[in-house]
């Protein structure tokens, strides 16, 4: 291919691969992706230095895929990962950008989750591992050749995992690999430790460096809200009836999606409409003019079928879905804050999603600030405020045009001038009592604090903002209480926890009791005879890539 092909295409990447990356939105590679992807391509063993943030996740997914053999069923490719949640991240993108190469699969290995899958996912031939270092270290405690096809090494965020320690797990699989191999390092930092891997390990790499120029616009007011991933249609609405908007685009990550909020939206009575890939380029325009004229207020899309889309009088966005990465959150809310004009930027956040949230807060710079859910009497005020703002431009003259008529109703109706004015009130609002109790009994939603994940215990409850203090539950017979300092905060759920014990503990599944999360603890009931034997064998164990630490729960 020649440089004038512009876009991914230069890089000379399989067609496929620039394919699936234009299908995700993506049109011009940034700076990371410009100089590591030929160095990569080259087979050059490469230092990057690059914040999270700057793509530098497809700076080394792309040319890996395309270095990768679909006709050879075994790993070829090894993505290591501080934490569980970056490995799934970076699992997720791969799957992404090979959406159009069949035959290459994906595997991601993590601590918390049961060895079985992932066994059999190796053994049935994955080209590419994405794993963090402890849980791989397992693997190849089981089978010490599992990486001895791998030519292809990436260190992703390497200054983290040598924070987390996983120095001496790094060299275990280092000396597990075929020297061969080519071997890609990743970092925001290089200290010392990094530089030292870097002269043991690394081939004469090439080096380097990329400074995020990710900013956003002082002018858009950005918040989030902790929500559950099943409450995110409601919470939009509710949102809503608070929000002072003129025009609002909502960004989803499916074109399912946006079909069924754009139709949840309009149920309600708001003037909405989708916008995805699949709409066609004349109904795309209609959608974008009449936002643009007021026949719309609301543009349900996912990030492909808003590129391009500039409508000055957008207030607000509402990242209903996460964005995959940092870049993406900033193009999103840029829809807002036009010509000078203010804008707000709301982004709905589940338990699993904090990272990313600390990710974007990091890479532009900026703090996003928490709300809740509206309270019911703020829904209440906004309900009533709406209703005034339709009924005054109506009063000035509705005496001279319906005083005569309001007093025959009276009349023949029989009822006095108030239980009329009532009457006609109820029938404006479609029969909705416009009351405190009223909203109150309307489903709630969890207002405050951090939502648990489906099929996650739930160990708070809420009385007004602040949560309510529970003891733990009576132990059962035979069990004793262990507690852990990891709990919501990081990201743990209590799967997360019974796999770990499981598959390090080596205990049958009955022999685990009841498991709480908290926000900053987590408490687990496991056999008192042989505890401290037990204890002992967990005592290195890692969850989602920190120490579980387990220790006996003294209840005073």
């Amino acid at each position: 291919m020649t440089q004038e092909t512009g876009g991914f295409a230069a890089l000379d990447l399989h067609p496929s691969i620039v394919a699936a990356v234009i299908a995700t939105g993506y049109e011009e590679p940034s700076a990371i992706q410009q100089q590591s992807i030929p160095l990569i391509l080259a087979g050059h063993d490469l230092i990057g230095q690059a914040q999270t943030g700057t793509g530098k996740t497809a700076a080394f997914a792309l040319p890996v895929l395309h270095k990768i053999d679909v006709s050879k069923r075994e790993p070829q490719a090894l993505i290591l990962a501080p934490t569980r949640e970056l490995a799934l991240q970076v699992a997720t993108a791969f799957e992404t950008y090979a959406k159009q190469m069949p035959g290459v699969n994906v595997v991601a290995v993590y601590g918390g989750a049961p060895m079985g899958p992932q066994i059999k996912a190796l053994r049935q031939g994955a080209q590419i591992i994405v794993a963090t270092p402890g849980r791989l270290c397992d693997h190849l405690r089981r089978d010490e050749k599992v990486l001895a096809t791998v030519n292809h090494l990436v260190l992703d965020e390497a200054d983290e995992m040598l924070k987390l320690g996983f120095m001496d797990d790094l060299e275990v699989i280092f000396n597990a690999m075929p020297e061969s191999r080519q071997t890609v390092l990743f970092s925001a930092t290089l200290p010392p430790s990094i530089r030292a891997i870097a002269e043991r390990h690394l081939k004469e790499p090439k080096h380097v460096k990329i400074q995020s120029k990710t900013q956003t616009v002082a002018a858009i007011e950005q918040a989030y809200m902790l929500v559950h991933a099943d409450q995110k249609v409601a919470a939009v609405l509710r949102l809503l009836e608070v929000e002072e908007f003129d025009a609002l685009i909502a960004f989803v990550r499916t074109k399912q999606a946006t079909l069924d909020l754009a139709s949840a939206l309009e149920a309600k009575g708001y003037k909405a409409a989708a916008l995805n890939g699949d709409i066609a380029q004349n109904q795309r325009e209609r959608v974008i003019d009449s936002l643009k004229d007021g026949r719309l207020d609301i543009v349900v899309a996912t990030d492909v079928a808003a590129r391009g889309l500039d409508v000055p009088r957008i207030t607000h966005v509402f990242n209903v879905d996460m964005p995959y990465d940092p870049e993406s959150y900033v193009h999103r809310i840029g829809r807002t804050g036009r010509a000078g004009r203010e804008g707000r930027a709301l982004l709905l956040v589940t338990p699993r999603e904090r990272r990313m949230l600390q990710v974007i807060e990091r890479v532009t710079g900026q703090k996003v600030s928490e709300v809740r859910m509206p309270a019911p009497q703020a829904v209440l005020d906004a309900r009533i405020k709406k209703l005034t703002n339709s009924l005054k431009p109506l009063v000035a003259d509705a005496e001279t045009t319906h005083g005569e008529l309001f007093d025959r109703l009276s009349a023949d109706i029989g009822c006095n001038p108030r239980a009329l004015a009532a009457a006609l009130l109820r029938k404006a609002t479609n029969g909705q009592a416009l009351d405190l109790a009223s909203v109150e009994r309307e489903q709630p939603l969890v207002p405050n604090g951090a939502p648990r994940e489906r099929g996650e215990r739930s160990e708070r409850s809420f009385t007004g903002d602040r949560p309510e203090r529970r003891a733990p539950m009576p132990l059962g017979e035979g069990r004793a209480r262990c507690r852990t300092a990891l709990g919501a905060r990081d990201g743990i759920a209590a799967k997360n926890l019974l796999g770990a014990i499981l598959n390090e503990g080596g205990l049958a599944r009955d022999a685990i009791g009841r498991i709480q999360i908290r926000e900053t603890f987590s408490l687990v009931e496991l056999p008192e005879d042989g505890l401290d034997r037990l204890l002992a064998k967990l005592k290195d164990t890692r969850v989602a890539g920190k120490q579980l630490k387990l220790r006996r729960y003294r209840e005073d």
